[in-house]
């Protein structure tokens, strides 16, 4: 197998050899342009869509299950034998409108290939009566079903492949009430032996007895998660096509006294524009200058999904740990290929961009493919939705709707393809039969070319926790000749809870040596590796060195950032491990008096101090009129990433809502009364963002307590904010990354009601999208802007559900989403 880790130069040659053959084709022109297409959107038979697909030369796509094999697909899996398991969502949007849309109609099916031709002829349905199903894993002992908030495991107990038993792994995988937007999916066993999810903040491991275990991890993504030969987590959200983990989340869980944390969910993309081959005014915000061209295509990505890495061997080898992702909105699939710098960064790039080609894309309007999988056949798969509305009601804009309804996009119902992407080089895979393997066997099977055979013999031999092929396992993790093979046997060897070989350490591959780092951590002396020069290993270590126990870990943590200080990722992967114990790591780090290298580092152990409520050492410390300059300004930049900014405009000072301490900060009043100008500058900046006893204030206006009515008012909104508005906005009000802006002292809640209760009727554009809260009557509104006008320390006025009904009259003919510049005229 030709592994993929290509340098810039190989990258650029592949680019120029891209273009050549490009350039030589000369029977269908590729890429193609922006093709004419009908007015109306015709629902188009399997084998007739098939003619409207435009793919790379050289590269072709054949149907592996169309309707009525498959009825709305949104996600697969494969078992050890080969058999496709297929999440049905039947329930999705059957109308503009979503009702009825919690019938429990949705199913779980399983497809064969019986007769070898490579197309789908024999269905069951294993598991129905479902209520909008997100995610399925095909396991040894059973099929991991996503119902939420349930995490099922389903097992077929009499052969004739429909479940008759069903446990409850999880009762909080999601909320019922969420819509599929919004809800945990993924399943996706990692390299690591975890089960990785994303819209959730814990990932799932099983032992060999059946335990189940979670694994806190950051609540980040949307739309999937994928896995590279090296153990690498790809993620995305809707306009954010591609983010990695370069570090695994679960360590930054571990503090959530973390002000930042380098090295979890990292853009890689600098470009995000795509290239529909068909207009596409079909978007929720097709009627905004910068989402669509003047051809009407699609720009900009806005339905982002499903990122996964190719890790088959029956196309060119040069796609390997390339990552494809979905956009069903632009009816396109994009590839990305990803670079890796020797310094352990990572940027990712359409190969195309240069003719303004994508990999995949296709003039029917219906076509939207919503998963990708690298598959056992050594291909790619692409599940196709194939629906008018894609877009859930929750943020679906008047403009859609209209759109929708005018193309008779909302029907038909029941319709669905899934596809495979071939290459006239190669011929695709056989089946695979790996269920009645011994673990010997399964163990030569982790040299298979294709990343996918790797996965699932590491699966069953770790869920069996079969350990009669630990001596066979030790000998590949030390001659392997392929560094991914070293690696699946190091981590088969780790899940069996077995040692792997120390020759591990001294590996050329800085992954198998990082996996070793990691194996070995909480029993491994760190400080024999702190010198590693490879960035990939020296991060691992600054994660794994929080594992040491006790006052020995600070040291050690303070001796790796006196060598990594300058390593944003080493810095936050470090930080993650000493939670509760930033102040005395703050004091460790100031001994270090001549290390200017350690200011990132100060600064954000500064934060974590204060978010961890160590306010008198912080203080103390910035007040040091001995202490070096370059410490103190550390110190205040540490403190200014904790604290709130108060706005620009003094005028809204009255609006702001400072830190509040419970004594006078002595230390950092005499830092802003230092001789030197730039800590006193700071410390000026940093004493605005504070209030205590006695400090005066811009005046306010006094509120008055809430009465019963109300308090009850107020009590509604926050259990109707928490189960609807707390997914993008954090149940605190700060915020969610890529999801939703703060609240907490936003202009917009504190302000006059009327913009307010205009945004919440028909929504807010700008940098994203608020959409408007359809679902929720004038009486649920106003509980709702009640809460938020006067929770987190908010002074508003109360909301009542008269005025709600008033604005609503009054704004009745509004279709879409107003502008900042309109709600502040």
């Amino acid at each position: 197998m030709v592994r993929f880790m290509r340098s810039v130069a190989v990258r650029s040659a592949l680019a120029v050899l891209t273009a050549a053959i490009v350039a030589s084709c000369t029977s269908t022109p590729w890429p193609p342009g922006v093709q004419d297409v009908p007015a109306e959107a015709p629902v188009l038979a399997p084998d007739r869509a098939l003619e409207t697909f435009y793919l790379p030369p050289g590269f072709g796509i054949e149907i592996v299950a169309a309707e009525p094999m498959v009825e709305d697909p949104v996600a697969i899996d494969f078992d050890a034998d080969g058999r496709m398991w297929v999440v049905e969502m039947r329930g999705y949007m059957p109308n503009v409108d979503g009702t009825g849309e919690r019938t429990p109609n949705g199913r779980i099916t399983v497809l064969e290939d019986v007769d070898g031709d490579g197309r789908m002829d024999e269905r069951a349905v294993f598991l129905d009566s479902l209520v909008l199903p997100r995610a399925v894993k095909a396991l040894d002992r059973g099929i991991l079903v996503a119902e939420p908030p349930y995490l099922w495991l389903a097992r077929d107990t009499t052969g004739d492949l429909r479940a008759d038993v069903k446990e409850v792994v999880r009762d909080d995988y999601g909320r019922r009430a969420s819509n599929p937007e919004r809800n945990p999916n993924g399943l996706v066993w990692g390299l690591d032996n975890t089960l990785l999810s994303v819209w959730h903040d814990q990932d799932l491991r099983v032992d060999a007895k059946g335990n189940w275990s979670a694994i806190p991890t950051l609540h980040t993504a949307q739309w999937g998660v994928s896995v590279d030969d090296f153990g690498y987590a790809f993620k995305n959200s809707n306009a954010d096509p591609l983010r990695i983990d370069l570090i695994p989340a679960t360590y930054y869980a571990r503090n959530p006294n973390l002000e930042r944390r380098q090295g979890a969910y990292v853009d890689l993309v600098d470009d995000d524009s795509v290239w529909p081959v068909r207009p596409t005014p079909g978007i929720n915000r097709g009627y905004q200058d910068h989402m669509l061209r003047e051809d009407s295509t699609l720009a900009i990505f806005t339905a982002a999904g499903s990122p996964v890495v190719y890790r088959g061997d029956r196309l060119p080898p040069e796609l390997v740990n390339d990552v494809f992702v979905s956009e069903p909105a632009g009816n396109l699939v994009r590839r990305f290929a990803v670079e890796r710098g020797a310094d352990g960064s990572m940027t990712a790039a359409n190969p195309y961009q240069d003719v303004q080609g994508e990999f995949l894309a296709s003039t029917d309007e219906r076509f939207r493919p919503v998963n990708l999988y690298s598959a056992p056949d050594g291909t790619l798969y692409v599940v196709d939705f194939y629906r008018g509305i894609v877009q859930h009601r929750d943020y679906l804009t008047e403009y859609l709707e209209d759109y929708i309804l005018k193309k008779g996009l909302d029907r038909p119902l029941g319709m669905g393809r899934i596809y495979r992407i071939t290459h006239k080089d190669y011929e695709r895979d056989e089946r695979p039969r790996l269920s009645d393997l011994s673990a010997a066997e399964l163990a030569e099977v982790l040299r298979h070319p294709n990343g996918w055979w790797r996965d699932a013999a590491q699966r069953l031999i770790v869920e069996r926790g079969d350990t009669s092929a630990v001596n066979v396992l030790r000998e590949m993790v030390t001659s392997a000749g392929d560094e991914s093979v070293r690696l699946h046997a190091l981590w088969t060897l780790d899940g069996l809870n077995v040692d792997v070989p120390h020759a591990a350490s001294e590996d050329a591959s800085p992954y198998v040596r990082s996996a070793w780092v990691r194996h070995r951590e909480g029993t491994l002396d760190l400080l024999d590796v702190l010198d590693e020069v490879d960035p990939i290993v020296r991060r691992q270590v600054a994660a794994s060195i929080g594992t040491l126990p006790g006052a020995p870990a600070l040291e050690s943590v303070a001796a790796l950032l006196v060598r990594q200080g300058t390593d944003s990722i080493a810095v936050d992967a470090a930080l993650s491990g000493v939670y509760g114990r930033e102040a005395d790591l703050l004091l460790h780090l100031l001994a270090y008096r001549d290390v200017v290298a350690l200011r990132d580092a100060l600064a954000m152990t500064t934060a974590a101090a204060l978010n961890g409520g160590e306010r008198d050492v912080v203080f103390a410390a910035s007040g040091e009129e001995d202490r070096p300059a370059w410490q103190r300004l550390a110190i205040l930049h540490g403190i200014l990433a904790f604290a709130p900014e108060p706005p620009e405009d003094t005028t809204r000072w009255s609006e702001f809502e400072p830190h509040a301490l419970d004594d006078v900060p002595a230390g950092l009043i005499t830092a802003a009364e230092s001789d030197d100008e730039d800590v006193r500058r700071a410390a000026g900046q940093a004493l605005d963002r504070f209030t205590w006893p006695g400090k005066p204030r811009p005046d306010r206006p006094d509120v008055r307590p809430l009465s019963a009515r109300e308090q009850e008012l107020f009590d509604r909104g926050r259990d109707l904010y928490l189960t609807t508005c707390s997914v993008c906005h954090g149940t605190d009000g700060q915020g969610r990354e890529a999801e939703g802006p703060a609240l907490a002292g936003a202009r917009w809640v504190n302000g006059d009601e009327d913009p307010l209760i205009r945004i919440l009727l028909h929504g807010l554009e700008g940098n994203g999208l608020m959409p408007p809260q359809r679902r929720l009557s004038d009486g649920e509104l106003a509980a709702v802007l009640t809460y938020i006008r006067r929770a987190w320390g908010h002074r508003g006025s109360v909301v009542t559900e008269d005025e709600v009904e008033e604005v609503r009259g009054r704004t009745a003919s509004r279709d879409r989403p107003w502008t900042e510049q309109e709600l502040g005229e």
